[in-house]
């Protein structure tokens, strides 16, 4: 699991972008990724999948 930085997210469209801590890549999150609700800035913890354009953030949760 890796953990990050919550860098952009916009609660209307469901969609927002995690910086890596380790790494400083962005990831895609999704709403639909989401353990608990997160607002830009939050340190959270997450895990990678493959998506359609890349690496997407899931089981995104509050640390």
């Amino acid at each position: 699991m890796s953990t990050g930085t919550v860098k952009f997210f916009n609660n209307s469209k469901g969609f927002g972008f995690i910086k890596d801590n380790e790494s400083d890549k962005e990831y895609f999150v999704h709403v639909s990724g989401l353990n608990d609700e997160v607002r830009e800035n939050d340190e959270v913890s997450f895990d990678l999948q493959e998506g359609k354009k890349g690496l997407n953030a899931i089981n995104v949760k509050l640390v």
